[in-house]
């Protein structure tokens, strides 16, 4: 068949759960046997939000590619498994590039540029893009922000043309919006999602489908009189309940026959409900699993959504465990030497998390340390490994001002050091390493063990500095082992010390490769090695 596009859209307030609904309207129909893609599309003028600080927009996830995208990325494919790429993030910005690249050239024979026609047409193209790739049955693509922001309006102005392009039956809407409670009247008002609809309706959208984000259940009789004002069918109004665990919200948008209600308006026969068997057994072992393990992750933003991928991964190894993991954030700038005891006290496992810049990160070589010399179960992430590097040079090794030239540039040791290739670049934005690259592992070794013994793996980075080879010998005979190095270039990608339960440090970012019917098999293995020591205690 030919590809539908199904368009996500938000009104009334960000955050409403775009992202979620996206990722599991995919889950849904990629349980019924169609080939799907998820992409999204967001309004700020940045090319990506690679420079972005955590706390304007969350986590900076990156794709295998190797472009950074928006946190969304992140649950499409944790919900679905599929690999995206840099076709499925998609900026303001990204997109006024190149049509200026465009213009610079001469491509456009003299003609005055604008909005419409020019960057409509290339946001039609980019969201188009990716199944001129790639086979695929359905293409869903979120927009970012709400009905009514002046950014948002070349990318809706995009969606109303291509609706009209592609027919009824190839394009559709789903609107997302918010039923809020006011407690002192007792009443649940539809006001906001009338007047948020209008507003699509008066840019010539209609939606076909509309999503109620709510934290009360929904009569009928209000549904039905959303329905009524919205010109929306009764069965196409679909309740956003809050759930336990964002990895309900797919069995309960099946509950509703979400999928089945756009199915049927793209002219395609449902069929049979598919049983979702692994999505529900995950879910079952999360409701089952009652013992808490305290997880410390030590880093320096106190943000959730700065971690969450890290946060997914641990959710995903605790739940194949039969455990409930309990994230405690630890703030880095906040150890030292004399508190680090109390700070780290009563948790099972330490990951020491990424970052960049050289605030928190004393803090961070002082939770290593202290994990390192009680055999603690230790996870550290890039910039985490890369301070457990530094730790051990400091206190094992004797090279009291051991460092990262990214925080010493005078340092007389820098185990950490700029890589060759970057050191002429003056540009931030996605000049770093990025993107996925091999990595041989070392036959033994507690990685290789926790990879179900392969060789040869492949992971996802996103980094300038790396470990100094230099020093790998002396790293090696005092007890820290390089057992994972990049094939290509003799990059040191993981470390480890074998005589501790779990003290390993990666490069890459393994939190981005987690996904819930496929944990990671480095946050297994932390997780493992935390109940272990938690039994043995």
């Amino acid at each position: 068949m030919e590809t539908k596009y199904i368009f996500i859209t938000g009104g009334v307030a960000s955050s409403l759960g775009k992202g979620i609904i996206s990722a599991s309207l995919g889950k849904l129909l990629q349980a019924r046997g169609y080939r799907i893609t998820i992409q999204k599309f967001d309004p700020y003028i940045n090319i990506d939000p690679g420079t972005l600080n955590p706390y304007e927009h969350g986590e900076c996830y990156v794709t295998a590619d190797g472009m950074e995208t928006d946190l969304d990325l992140g649950h499409y494919e944790r919900f679905t498994g599929i690999e995206t790429t840099r076709d499925n993030s998609v900026t303001t910005g990204r997109i006024y590039l190149s049509v200026i690249e465009r213009e610079r050239r001469g491509d456009y024979l003299g003609k005055t540029i604008q909005v419409v026609p020019h960057i409509t047409d290339e946001i039609k193209r980019r969201i188009l893009l990716n199944a001129t790739k790639h086979e695929l049955d359905f293409v869903i693509t979120e927009i970012g922000g709400t009905i009514g922001d002046i950014e948002s309006q070349p990318f809706l102005e995009a969606i109303r043309q291509l609706r009209w392009e592609l027919g009824p039956t190839r394009a559709l809407n789903v609107h997302l919006t918010y039923v809020p409670y006011l407690a002192a009247a007792g009443e649940l008002k539809t006001k906001p999602t009338q007047t948020s609809v209008k507003q699509l309706q008066g840019l010539g959208i209609q939606p076909e489908v509309l999503v109620l984000r709510t934290e009360h259940e929904l009569s009928d009789e209000l549904r039905s009189k959303v329905a009524h004002f919205c010109n929306v069918d009764l069965a196409a109004v679909i309740q956003s309940q809050d759930m336990p665990s964002i990895y309900e919200v797919p069995v309960n948008m099946q509950r509703q026959q979400l999928d089945a209600v756009i199915l049927k308006k793209m002219g395609v026969e449902p069929g049979e409900t598919p049983g979702l068997g692994p999505w529900r057994d995950f879910l079952e072992r999360r409701k089952q699993a009652s013992e808490v393990i305290r997880i410390g992750l030590v880093g320096k933003y106190d943000l959730q959504d700065a971690y969450k991928s890290i946060l997914e991964s641990l959710a995903h190894a605790g739940t194949y465990h039969n455990k409930k993991v309990k994230p405690i954030f630890i703030n880095s700038e906040h150890i030292t030497g004399e508190n680090v005891a109390e700070q780290l006290q009563g948790m099972a496992g330490i990951v020491i998390c990424p970052g960049f810049g050289t605030r928190g990160i004393e803090g961070k070589i002082v939770a290593a340390d202290y994990t390192r010399e009680h055999d603690i179960p230790t996870l550290g992430i890039c910039l985490g490994m890369q301070m457990m590097v530094v730790a051990f040079a400091r206190q094992v090794l004797g090279y009291q001002d051991a460092n990262s030239s990214e925080m010493d540039g005078s340092t007389q040791h820098p185990v950490i050091d700029l890589m060759e290739e970057q050191k002429s670049i003056r540009q931030m934005g996605g000049t770093m390493r990025l993107g996925a690259y091999d990595c041989e592992l070392l036959e033994g070794s507690r990685t290789w063990q926790a990879y179900g013994e392969e060789r040869l793996i492949r992971e996802r980075h996103r980094h300038r500095y790396e470990f100094n080879n230099q020093y790998q010998e002396a790293f090696e005979k005092a007890g820290m082992r390089c057992v994972g190095i990049n094939p290509a270039a003799s990059l040191v990608e993981i470390v480890e010390i074998p005589d501790l339960r779990w003290y390993v440090g990666t490069q890459f970012h393994p939190e981005y490769s987690s996904t819930v019917l496929h944990p990671h098999p480095l946050f297994m293995g932390f997780i493992k090695a935390c109940i272990d020591g938690t039994a043995e205690a």
